[in-house]
């Protein structure tokens, strides 16, 4: 039997980074049930107003987080993915403890950049053990971590709801922070890492820039992949109230509370169906599994467009998820099996930049296409998005297979 003397290095890394992981994802997505309420008591806004500047202060994360990502990873790269952890988890104690004193919306506007900028940890903490994971358990520990992130996301708008109730808006991100700094002492005192810096002249490892890295087109289309996703999965928010409200057949249902089940499906699935994905993948094949999920996600939005009544939307949402579990750790364990270790953090950090661009493009395409057609106009986007991204990296795949990898 395995014991903590003799279990490897990763998997004692792996329980810390998850809930490190799971926190993160959990306050990059708290504010959601509460960010407008909380920027209309920090002025007199009209409703147009008050949709802007909500809009705003929640892309700015991403939008800042997909610029700044790259440069923490080429650092990682540089001087150790644990000195990455230890910079994002204390920047975002820090940044979170600062929101609850805000006092204008300028202010938390900054914040949000700031968070974004001292973003990071979840790209490194998958670089990390992407390091230190032997290939075959790579699909398996990279699938782990998702479910950390997957869980946090899911859970943090119900958490940020509870505790801005109980308490207050503003105690709601001091709780967050503090709960930061603690992920920062576990990593200070758990996360191990065997760094040697390379020197600046090192000729056998030189510096990777990104036109080098998307010259791999496999690469190329592993980093869209994860913008896509993200794009088909964040499409749907604008407007997931209003189309579940066009489902319920019962005056009597509570459109917010059948939103929030619709809204937490696929991440409940995904965090069930990832690690068993991610063993399968280290046996049959990981780009099997990628393939998988694309086909799977097509038939699955493409039949979500056809629902009648919410129960149809939740079960079409709880496949989705399965969709996700089976394409999102596949993408990260092809990217650690064709990027060497010295450059694992900026390959990662790249990955992160582009999920963040999806995260940011998702909403305004959702609305975008739901004003021209109507809310089930999305999920046929959608499953169009994902036939075309299976015949791209299916094309990739097959012209590049005999081919040596740049970054190996």
């Amino acid at each position: 039997m395995e014991t903590t003397q003799t279990r490897p290095l990763w998997r004692k890394n792996l329980f810390v980074l998850w809930f490190g992981v799971f926190m993160t994802g959990m306050g990059m997505s708290e504010i959601t049930p509460f960010l407008s309420l909380f920027i209309g008591e920090l002025g007199h806004y009209s409703k147009q107003q008050l949709t802007f500047y909500t809009g705003i202060v929640f892309a700015s994360c991403f939008l800042v987080m997909a610029i700044v990502s790259p440069v923490w990873g080429r650092l990682a790269d540089k001087k150790g993915r644990r000195l990455m952890l230890l910079r994002a988890s204390f920047g975002m104690a820090v940044v979170f403890l600062l929101m609850g004193f805000v006092t204008n919306v300028w202010e938390l506007l900054l914040l949000r950049a700031l968070q974004g900028a001292f973003g990071g940890y979840v790209s490194n903490a998958n670089a990390l053990i992407a390091s230190q994971a032997p290939k075959k358990n790579s699909g398996q520990a990279l699938s782990i971590l998702v479910t950390g992130l997957t869980a946090g996301t899911l859970l943090g708008p119900l958490l940020g709801g509870a505790l801005a109730s109980v308490f207050s808006y503003r105690m709601t991100f001091n709780i967050t922070g503090i709960i930061m700094m603690l992920v920062f002492i576990l990593t200070y005192f758990c996360v191990k890492e065997d760094f040697t810096a390379k020197p600046a002249t090192d000729k056998k490892h030189p510096k990777v820039t990104f036109k080098q890295i998307i010259s791999v087109r496999l690469i190329l289309v592993l980093f869209s992949t994860t913008m896509f996703v993200q794009i088909v999965n964040m499409s749907i928010n604008p407007i997931l109230s209003l189309f579940v409200k066009e489902l319920l057949t019962s005056s009597h249902q509570s459109v917010t509370f059948m939103a929030g089940i619709v809204a937490s499906m696929p991440g409940l699935s995904t965090i069930i169906a990832a690690p068993l994905f991610g063993r399968l993948g280290d046996r049959i094949g990981t780009q099997k599994m990628l393939v998988f999920g694309f086909i799977f996600a097509m038939l699955v939005f493409f039949a979500t467009s056809f629902v009648t009544n919410v129960y149809q939307l939740i079960g079409m949402r709880i496949l989705t998820g399965i969709s996700d579990a089976a394409m999102l750790p596949s993408v990260q364990t092809l990217l650690t099996k064709n990027t060497t270790t010295e450059n694992t953090s900026i390959v990662f950090s790249y990955n992160q930049s582009f999920q963040s661009v999806g995260s940011v493009l998702g909403p305004m395409i959702g609305s975008f296409v739901a004003g021209i057609f109507d809310y089930r106009g999305i999920f046929v986007v959608s499953s169009l998005i994902m036939v075309f991204n299976l015949l791209v990296f299916k094309l990739t795949h097959a012209s590049e297979a005999a081919q040596k990898t740049i970054l190996k």
